[in-house]
């Protein structure tokens, strides 16, 4: 049931509210109704939020909490959530926490007692995956990739058999480092959406294989600009690695004695592997020896 309620702001608690990525338009009511009732908003960039606040006509008190002085000022905040003050936390686009300054402050929370209220809202990963049109039904977020090439290849090397799809965010000047990387790593082969400056005037979503991605891109250097996001397929596995020599063994003792159908269906089961495969490799077989 769709309902809309003025926010009625609880003491001691904090909320997470999400701001938008590009255009102002994204921000939803119940988060403008929060920056405008709570006592304190604890933002990554005060003078970032301040004008986003400006354009609202929203007149708040702004605290400034990011990456270098998070952990020292947690303290600071809880004590003023115990002493029943509501807090608003704020980065300077997209949910907070992703990829972004917050987790020390709300774990402290958390351990505190202090009740911690999360706003749906705009998050550049889940947009660009919702357009990537890769699978979407299991997905890992991986951050940034590590500025340095050594430490960036081990990390996709860790990541070169994972099957779920791959979110990466990425800076304008080391994009053309990590695909060429990925393409070192993984093959050229593997299909990469970039989708760049999503939800602002010059947004923009090419994929393709990497290595096509990686010469697209090269093309015209205005493809590396902006804010970016990197969609990744998946793992997978060719169907012949799936067949160990113990599955063929057994179809081929099942195949002495039954169809092909069905002994490649109890192989497939008793081994765990594709009955499609086992098939497959089968007919190709029985054709061989035909020619």
């Amino acid at each position: 049931m769709s309902q809309h309620n003025q926010v009625a702001i609880q003491p001691s608690t904090l909320y997470v509210v999400p701001t938008p990525i590009g255009n102002l338009g994204d921000i939803t009511q119940r988060a403008l109704d929060v920056l405008g009732a709570v006592d304190l908003i604890a933002a990554e960039d005060t003078r970032h939020t301040g004008l986003l606040l400006q354009h609202f006509a929203i007149n708040a008190q702004l605290f400034a909490l990011h990456d270098h002085n998070e952990q020292a000022k947690a303290d600071s905040l809880i004590a003023k959530l115990q002493d029943g003050h509501s807090i608003a936390l704020v980065s300077d686009a997209g949910t907070p926490l992703i990829n972004d300054p917050g987790y020390h402050l709300v774990r402290r929370c958390r351990e505190s007692g202090i009740r911690v209220i999360p706003l749906p809202g705009a998050c550049a990963a889940i947009t660009a995956m919702s357009a990537a049109g890769l699978p979407s039904d299991r997905f890992c977020y991986e951050g940034f990739l590590p500025a340095k090439t050594k430490s960036r290849c081990d990390t996709l090397r860790a990541l070169e058999t994972e099957p779920r799809t791959l979110i990466f965010y990425e800076s304008t000047h080391r994009l053309l480092d990590s695909l060429q990387d990925m393409v070192t790593v993984w093959g050229a082969e593997r299909y990469v959406v970039l989708a760049r400056e999503l939800t602002k005037t010059w947004e923009n979503i090419y994929g393709a294989p990497v290595g096509e991605l990686l010469s697209w891109i090269k093309e015209d250097e205005v493809r590396r600009k902006g804010e970016m996001v990197l969609v990744v397929e998946g793992y997978k596995a060719p169907e012949s690695a799936e067949l160990s020599p113990e599955s063929l063994r057994t179809l081929a003792l099942l195949h002495k004695e039954l169809p092909l159908k069905k002994a490649a269906a109890l192989a497939a089961e008793i081994h765990g592997v594709k009955k499609n495969a086992l098939y497959k490799y089968a007919l190709e077989q029985q054709q061989d020896d035909q020619e």
